[in-house]
């Protein structure tokens, strides 16, 4: 099971695609003591992974004193993070505190198009220092790439790089329209886009080391079947099944990019939002409808539950349109 924790909207670039619009702190972010109180929560709803993201989550001052509360209770605490502060110091903090490992986004090798993308000149370069920092205090980190349509086409040689050097995975995220990412949703794939790059990764999978795992796109686990590929990744969406966000402010959602609210953890603990809403509850149902309801391969996909009710007008259990499969284009 795992939790992600939006520590905070502020951040030190303007990424086109971001779904939570950030910029500045919001308004009444939790505060220290509420975020150690959460942690309590989540380690008592039974989670094992912890993530935290933002924002920038390094810029939070208290960073290393949730971290290393959250190691204290039994949780492998892991970061969503551009990179760009993680000095040599920062690195050596983190893993002493007990952070496990560093998701770390790099969307083009390119590093003139990743600064493009991300809003600030020397992006690329930052992140790429704070990578060689993470080796050198022998701080694992993977590799995260927002897929968009300039750089689909790059997504596989991103994972070989990723691969040489020395990432132990490539998280690969399909863009959903939430955010500032609404207002650059023509560059999305189109759903037989979607199809033939879920193949050209899979097809990669089979041929590199790490994990390779694409995120929002969860027909990849029926096109792993079909492909015969082996992948230790057994479930497509996992929203409100074994998977929430909570936002910095304490709002509780499905996933990071779904708009409908479980409940507040500073009106109600968080394992009672976790065990007793009724978002999860329905998502739990699994009782899909469409093509999501009738699909040989519902129980491993799921369909992406976001783009549903993005599609069909807030209805989470609607059928995902972005699958080839259910339209019927294979």
């Amino acid at each position: 099971m795992i939790v992600s924790w939006m520590t905070t909207n502020e951040c030190n670039l303007r990424c086109k695609h971001c779904y939570q619009d950030a910029s500045t702190s919001q308004e009444h972010e939790l505060t220290t003591e509420e975020g150690l109180a959460l942690i309590d929560q989540i380690a008592k709803a039974g989670f094992k992974i912890m993530i935290f993201s933002g924002g920038e989550p390094l810029l939070r001052p208290d960073i290393f004193e949730l971290v290393a509360h959250a190691r204290q209770r039994g949780l492998r605490p892991v970061f969503g993070t551009n990179g760009i502060l993680i000095t040599e110091e920062v690195a050596r903090r983190l893993k002493d505190c007990g952070a496990v490992a560093m998701g770390i986004s790099v969307d083009s090798l390119d590093a003139g198009k990743h600064d493009e993308f991300r809003g600030l000149e020397d992006a690329h370069a930052l992140t790429m220092a704070g990578i060689e920092n993470c080796k050198k205090a022998g701080l694992p980190f993977q590799i995260h790439t927002t897929v968009v349509d300039w750089n689909r086409n790059e997504v596989c040689d991103i994972t070989d790089f990723a691969e040489g050097i020395g990432a132990i995975a490539h998280y690969i995220f399909f863009l959903i329209p939430v955010g500032r990412g609404a207002y650059i949703k023509e560059t999305s794939l189109e759903v037989r886009e979607n199809e033939d790059l879920l193949r050209a990764i899979m097809a990669k999978q089979a041929q590199v080391s790490i994990d390779v795992k694409p995120t929002c796109a969860p027909q990849f686990t029926r096109v792993a079947k079909q492909m015969g590929i082996d992948t230790r990744f057994e479930r497509g969406c996992l929203a409100g099944l074994t998977y929430c966000v909570i936002g910095s402010q304490g709002l509780v959602r499905p996933c990071a990019y779904m708009t409908e609210e479980a409940g507040d953890v500073r009106k109600q603990p968080f394992d009672e939002i976790w065990r007793e809403s009724a978002v999860f509850q329905t998502l739990r149902s699994q009782a899909y409808k469409g093509a999501c309801g009738t699909c040989d391969y519902r129980d491993g996909c799921g369909g992406c539950r976001a783009r549903a009710a993005y599609y069909h007008e807030g209805d989470i259990l609607a059928q995902d349109d972005y699958c080839a499969h259910g339209q019927k284009l294979l």
